[in-house]
């Protein structure tokens, strides 16, 4: 992330920024409960994180209504406020006609819980940002106001750098709760995997979190890169289609970066699956044993070094399996797991931090997995 970008509020990854959103939201229900207003959330972060489509996703998961507002695209106040109309109450009186407003189709009008999404508010013009703060102060407008057990979340990219958007001044800013959502390669990973994202691209992120950094090169371009490869089984042979694919939406680096992933076959890394199923392990582990060591003359070594990078993907594959709601240990997959993590090539840092992961998040099911006097000695003495 650019150090020159302003942003607002703590630095957090999608699960962690959904447990903030929760709290918040529970407290702002119980606040107007009380009869007293909640206070709207801002989720800052740059392009392609999955804003959007985390408050969507929230939305959708707990059965609240979602009703979506992009205020770059309003021209006047008009489509803020609504369009006025006379209203006559009484023909037979001359000037008791008074002037209404009827309401924008996207206001909701449903009781909540619901959340009224505001989309890159900050790409809106000053005029229609000036507009909005009654709206964030009071939930109301003068011509409209949100139903009951509503809440308001905006999303927005930071001043500074190559957006375009326009600044927010303190009165706009202090009408606000700020969250900034940052990628986390772990957290994106469990995500896709769910997702059905194709787990070679899975696999390159692991390997290459750095790249996900760039202009083009963001989660969500990513995820459409591999939505177009998913269907091409062999990426090797198709290189040219691949290579064309990559250049639509990724930057530079990074298609090169991945075109070296496909030609050095790391898309076929050892998965979660050949570990914990395997029948005879000796297989697996030479295989492991092969990826972990730098190829010769990659970096100018005679015997080649330890790719760690490769080693750190099949842990965080392993520990996503592993902490899935639906997985169930079958009857060689805890000899195999601990069998795993007692490979040599293995770094003792990556298998203290698989394992205390595991610990932490893994069911207790997959904590008796791990009960092995080998793996205890060896975690014991590389502390």
């Amino acid at each position: 992330m650019k150090k020159n970008l302003l942003l607002y509020g703590a630095k957090l990854d999608s699960k962690k920024l959904g447990t903030a959103l929760e709290h918040i939201f529970e407290t702002n229900l119980s606040l107007q409960n009380k009869g007293k207003r909640g206070t709207p959330v801002c989720i800052w972060g740059t392009h392609g994180l999955g804003k959007t489509m985390l408050v969507q996703e929230f939305a959708k998961k707990n059965k609240w209504h979602l009703a979506y507002c992009a205020p770059a695209q309003f021209e006047e106040m008009g489509d803020l406020h609504g369009m006025p109309y006379q209203v006559d109450p009484d023909k037979n009186i001359i000037g008791d006609e008074y002037t209404a407003f009827a309401p924008p189709d996207w206001v909701p009008k449903q009781k909540g819980p619901g959340i009224l999404l505001l989309d890159d508010i900050n790409r809106a013009d000053d005029r229609i940002l000036r507009g909005l703060m009654q709206l964030l102060q009071n939930f109301e407008l003068f011509s409209w106001q949100l139903p009951p057990k509503w809440q308001i979340v905006a999303t927005a990219n930071p001043e500074g750098g190559d957006y375009s958007v326009t600044p927010m001044d303190d009165a706009m800013l202090t009408r606000l709760l700020h969250l900034t959502m940052v990628f986390d390669p772990k957290t994106w990973a469990q995500w896709a995997d769910s997702a059905g994202v194709d787990s070679r691209g899975i696999d390159f992120v692991l390997t290459y979190p750095e790249i996900v950094s760039g202009k083009r090169t963001t989660p969500r371009s990513l995820v459409q890169f591999f939505e177009q490869i998913k269907d091409i089984p062999n990426l090797k042979d198709e290189i040219e289609m691949v290579s064309t694919l990559a250049l639509s939406s990724l930057d530079d680096v990074t298609v090169g970066t991945f075109l070296g992933f496909v030609n050095d076959n790391l898309e076929q890394l050892v998965s979660s699956e050949e570990i914990l199923q395997a029948k005879d392990f000796k297989k697996v582990s030479k295989r492991i044993e092969s990826l972990s060591k730098t190829d010769v003359g990659e970096k100018k070594t005679e015997e080649g070094g330890k790719r760690v990078d490769r080693l750190a993907t099949i842990c965080t594959r392993l520990y996503l399996t592993l902490t899935k709601e639906k997985y169930e240990p079958q009857s060689n997959h805890s000899d195999n797991l601990v069998k795993f993590m007692l490979i040599e090539c293995l770094p003792n840092d990556l298998r203290m931090s698989l394992h205390s992961d595991l610990m932490k998040n893994g069911s207790e099911k997959v904590k008796k997995m791990l009960r092995d006097k080998r793996l205890a000695k060896l975690l014991i003495g590389g502390m």
